[in-house]
């Protein structure tokens, strides 16, 4: 393992933590020429994911892109990156659970949407706005009535 500041392979784990479902080790490393910390997680490798998009175009699940899509929708909320590393967790375990390989994006967004709908409005208007593609101004409203009910 290198360390993401000086590069060294000189690292010493300080912490080991399984997650909650078993799927996931959490490392806490300490690097021994530099002596920050860092974190480094351990998973198993698991069948590719296809994701299938509007206009038919198809991809590899990303869960670097979903988590990057869910941090956007969460700036400046309270929303921690704990929260979103389960969220993103959750619907990457819940997707290859299921009987097809391959995922209509609108699954995941609608996913996504479910779960910040839960933990945090403001996060999942900012998502809603584009994974629902609002267009202008009366869509917003609509779905802050939604919300508001």
């Amino acid at each position: 393992m290198h360390c993401p500041y000086c590069r060294s392979t000189e690292t010493e784990v300080v912490e080991t933590r399984v997650s909650e479902d078993g799927t996931n080790i959490r490392r806490r490393r300490t690097c021994l020429t530099c002596s920050k910390r860092f974190t480094t997680y351990e998973r198993v490798e698991n069948i590719t994911l296809i994701v299938t998009k509007q206009n038919a175009r198809r991809e590899q699940f990303s869960r670097d892109k979903l988590k990057n899509g869910i941090i956007r929708a969460c700036e400046k909320t309270n929303v921690s990156l704990d929260e979103i590393i389960k969220i993103v967790d959750d619907i990457e375990r819940d997707l290859r659970s299921g009987d097809s390989v391959e995922i209509e994006s609108r699954k995941i967004g609608g996913m996504v949407a479910a779960r910040l709908k839960k933990i945090d409005k403001v996060a999942y208007i900012r998502f809603a706005s584009v994974f629902k593609r609002f267009l202008d101004v009366e869509d917003f409203e609509k779905e802050l009535k939604k919300l508001i009910k």
